[in-house]
């Protein structure tokens, strides 16, 4: 079984192992280290799995970034805390050009709110775009008349991360390779990057030193589960999602 919980020990376990260090996504952006693993966690839902994850990973003396909605399944003020006391980034997953039907002036006005509520809570200075599938709007299109900067922002990960020396890997899709049916979860970049399906792959692929040196992993822990009937339940779900995913693609090209 993919998408445990065991095998995401596992696999932090690898990088140990193998002498990777970690970085939150602001300590790379100020001082990026050559052999480096940048955990990064989009909060989208079920909350207390990403919960989970940061205690794993405090367990294992090792940290990441976790970024949050302004929505329940996510929004958690208990939680959010307690994962920066664990030693962990905390961002925004904003998604604001969602939630004004595209209109960027009061979708500024909605991002400056919802970071004033997340930083009231802990610290904030990345941020990170959510990519709904079903919606037309992309979320970045924000900053094409506003500045994220303006608002001490000192990074986000699709405008700030050259993904020809940082090698991007995203559990979208709930596989290693799902850009295949990614519709906003996508980076450019001109290097061929090796490719995964499993985890184990991505395990076996550390362990032999052919794994690149300089990573962000995103995962969406909602998806992660030792809970067996939570876990079929999941992988249901996501292969209708891919479907769809796949239609999407499809009628934009």
């Amino acid at each position: 079984m993919d998408f445990t919980v065991a095998i995401y020990r596992k696999l932090l376990q690898s990088f140990i192992e193998n002498k990777y260090t970690f970085q939150t996504y602001s300590e790379f952006v100020e001082n990026p280290l050559d052999k480096v693993i940048l955990l990064r966690h989009d909060v989208d839902d079920r909350k207390n799995n990403s919960l989970t994850f940061a205690r794993i990973q405090n367990e294992l003396g090792i940290k990441g970034t976790y970024y949050f909605r302004m929505v329940p399944q996510s929004f958690d003020e208990n939680v959010i805390k307690e994962i920066y006391d664990l030693g962990h980034e905390v961002g925004y997953h904003y998604e604001d050009m969602d939630f004004t039907n595209g209109d960027a002036d009061k979708a500024i006005l909605l991002f400056d709110e919802h970071l004033k509520k997340l930083r009231g809570i802990v610290p904030v200075s990345t941020i990170c775009m959510h990519g709904s599938p079903k919606s037309k709007y992309d979320n970045k299109d924000v900053w094409k008349k506003y500045n994220y900067q303006d608002y001490g922002i000192i990074a986000e990960p699709y405008f700030d991360l050259n993904f020809d020396q940082t090698f991007y890997l995203t559990d979208t899709g709930r596989m290693w390779d799902g850009f295949k049916v990614s519709v906003r979860d996508k980076v450019q970049t001109s290097v061929k990057w090796p490719t995964y399906h499993s985890t184990q792959q991505v395990i076996n692929a550390i362990q032999s030193g052919d794994f690149p040196q300089q990573v962000m992993m995103n995962f969406h822990p909602q998806r992660w589960t030792d809970n067996k009937v939570q876990w079929i339940k999941e992988g249901l779900i996501q292969a209708v999602k891919n479907q769809v995913k796949r239609v999407l693609i499809l009628r934009k090209k």
